[in-house]
C-alpha cells in the first residue's frame, strides 16, 4: 500500500504541535499531526493541557477561592462556612481540561488537519510510521517532519516515583485526599504552584531544594520577597539540601536528607511527596537514528533556526534547548511553519516571558539584575510598591512590587519583573513594550486608567528616572 503523502508531518499534538499543525492548515499546506495522547489516552493537548498548565491553574484557582473564603471574607463583612469537596473540585477540573482538549479537535477539523492517533517514529528520510493502541501500524510521507514531542518529569536516584505516595506532577494533581503533610523537592515553579494548592487546601507543606535559593532563573530580589510570602503562608523551606532517598509504605513516605555543605543526615516523615525537579526532553523511540539526527547527553536535539542536522526535519519545544515554556513552543511552531512555507519565521527569545500562578503571582520578561551585573551594563531601576497602588490596597492584595530595568544611556527597557496580585496578566505589557524597544520614559508617560493595578508598572516605569509620583 501506498504512503499517505503530506507537505508536513507533526510528531506531538502539545502546544507546540497542535499550534504548528493548525498554521500549516492555515498556510495551504497539506498536514498531519501524529500524537497517542498522555499515556496512550488519545487526547490531544499534550503535557500542558491534560496534565500540566490546564489542570494545575483549576486547581489553583479553586484551592484560592477556598483559602480567601476561609481566612480573608470575613473580614470584608461576608460570613460563610466553606466545606471542601475535593471530588467536585477534582470533577470540575477534568471537565474543564475535557473542554479545551475537545477544542483542538475543532480547530484541526477548521483548518483541515489529519489527525493519527498512535506512537510516531521517524522511519528514515521523508517517513513517520504511526503505531496505534490496536498495533496496526501507518504509514505517512512528508516533504517535511516537525518534532514536537515535549517533555517528561525528570527523575531522582534514590527517588522512586510510582504515583501513589511518591508522586511526580501528574500525579500531584489527582490526589484522592488532602495530605496532612506534603514534601516537595524542588523550590522551582511546578513544586511551589502545585506545594500551593495542597496547603492552600489544609496540608502542610515542606519544600527541599539543593540550591541556598527557590526559583533559579527568577531575579534575586524578587525570589527572595516571593520566598518570604510564601513562608509567611505556612510554607517550610529547607534549603541547600541534598535528598538521598525516599521509602514509601502504605500509609507515608521516609524522606531522607543531608546539607549540601555537609552535616549530619536527617530524616522527614510525610503522606506524601512530590518530586518535582525539571524536566527532561521526550526524545527516546523517535527513530531519530534513522536520519543521524543524535540527541545531547541531556536528550535535546540541536537546531539552527528549528532546522536539525538531517535535511526537512524540524524541531521545536521542549525537546530543544530554551525554557520549557509553552508559550515558547506556540512561538516556535509559529516561525518553523512559516520557514517551511517559504516565509520569514522568527522568535525573540529574549522576550518570552515567565510566570508563577501561586499567591502572589510572579511574572517576569528580559533580564534580571544579576544577568545585567554579569554583562557589565550600566543599568538604571525603578521599583514601585503594590502598598501603594490604590486598587491593590482596596482589594487587601499588598504584598510584592513592580521593579522596570532601563539601560542607562538609552533608557530601552531590559527588563521587568513583577510580584504581587494578577501580574500574569499584566506582563504582557511589558513584553510588548519590549518588542518595540521602548524606552521606559515610553510605558510612564502613558495614560493608564484608575484604579487599576497596572497603573504599578507606569509608577515604577517612572521610578527609574526618579520621579514616581504614588509613593
Amino acid at each position: 500500500m501506498a504512503d499517505t503523502t503530506y507537505d508536513v508531518v507533526i510528531i506531538g499534538g502539545g502546544p507546540g504541535g497542535y499550534n504548528a499543525a493548525i498554521r500549516a492548515g492555515q498556510l495551504g499546506l497539506r498536514v498531519a499531526c501524529v500524537d497517542k495522547g498522555i499515556d496512550g489516552g488519545g487526547t490531544l493537548g499534550g503535557t500542558c493541557l491534560n496534565v500540566g498548565c490546564m489542570p494545575s491553574k483549576a486547581l489553583l484557582h479553586a484551592s484560592e477561592l477556598y483559602e480567601l473564603a476561609t481566612r480573608d471574607f470575613a473580614g470584608i463583612g461576608i460570613d460563610v462556612a466553606p466545606k471542601l469537596n475535593l471530588k467536585q473540585m477534582q470533577a470540575q477540573k477534568a471537565e474543564s481540561v475535557g473542554q479545551l482538549t475537545k477544542g483542538i479537535e475543532f480547530l484541526f477539523k477548521k483548518n483541515k488537519v489529519d489527525r493519527y492517533q498512535g506512537a510516531g517514529k521517524i522511519a528514515g528520510p521523508g517517513k513517520v510510521e504511526v503505531t496505534g493502541a490496536d498495533g496496526a501500524v501507518a504509514s505517512l510521507a512528508a516533504k517535511d517532519i516537525v518534532i514536537a514531542t515535549g517533555s517528561l518529569p525528570s527523575g531522582l536516584p534514590g527517588v522512586e516515583v510510582d504515583n501513589r505516595r511518591i508522586l511526580d506532577s501528574t500525579g500531584a494533581l489527582s490526589l484522592p485526599e488532602v495530605p496532612g503533610h506534603l514534601v516537595v523537592i524542588g523550590a522551582g515553579i511546578i513544586g511551589l504552584e502545585l506545594g500551593s494548592v495542597w496547603r492552600r487546601l489544609g496540608a502542610k507543606v515542606t519544600v527541599v531544594e539543593f540550591l541556598d535559593r527557590i526559583t533559579p532563573g527568577m531575579d534575586a530580589e524578587v525570589a527572595k520577597a516571593f520566598q518570604r510570602a510564601l513562608a509567611k503562608q505556612g510554607m517550610d523551606f529547607k534549603l541547600g539540601a541534598k535528598v538521598t532517598g525516599a521509602k514509601a509504605s502504605k500509609k507515608g513516605v521516609s524522606l531522607t536528607c543531608e546539607p549540601v555543605a555537609g552535616g549530619a543526615a536527617e530524616t522527614i516523615e510525610a503522606d506524601y511527596v512530590l518530586l518535582a525537579i525539571g524536566r527532561r526532553p521526550y526524545t527516546d523511540g523517535l527513530g531519530l537514528e534513522s536520519v543521524g539526527i543524535t540527541p545531547d547527553k541531556r536528550g535535546f536535539i540541536e537546531t539552527d533556526h528549528w532546522k536539525t542536522s538531517a535535511p526537512g526535519v524540524w524541531a521545536i519545544g521542549d525537546v530543544t534547548h530554551g525554557p520549557m515554556l509553552a508559550h515558547k513552543a506556540e512561538e516556535e511552531a509559529v516561525a518553523c511553519i512559516e520557514t517551511i512555507a517559504g516565509k520569514a519565521g522568527h522568535v525573540n527569545y529574549g522576550i518570552i516571558p515567565s510566570v508563577v500562578y501561586t499567591y502572589p503571582e510572579v511574572a517576569w520578561v528580559g533580564k534580571t539584575e544579576e544577568e545585567l551585573k554579569a554583562e557589565g551594563r550600566a543599568y538604571k531601576a525603578g521599583r514601585f510598591p503594590f502598598t501603594a497602588n490604590s486598587r491593590a490596597r482596596i482589594n487587601h492584595e499588598t504584598d510584592g512590587f513592580v521593579k522596570v530595568l532601563a539601560d542607562a544611556a538609552t533608557d530601552e527597557v531590559l527588563g521587568a519583573h513583577l510580584i504581587g496580585p494578577s501580574v500574569s496578566e499584566m506582563i504582557g505589557e511589558y513584553c510588548v513594550a519590549m518588542e518595540f524597544r521602548a524606552a521606559s520614559e515610553d510605558v510612564a508617560r502613558t495614560c493608564h486608567p484608575h484604579p487599576t493595578r497596572s497603573e504599578a508598572l507606569r509608577q515604577a516605569a517612572m521610578g527609574v528616572e526618579g520621579w514616581t509620583m504614588q509613593a
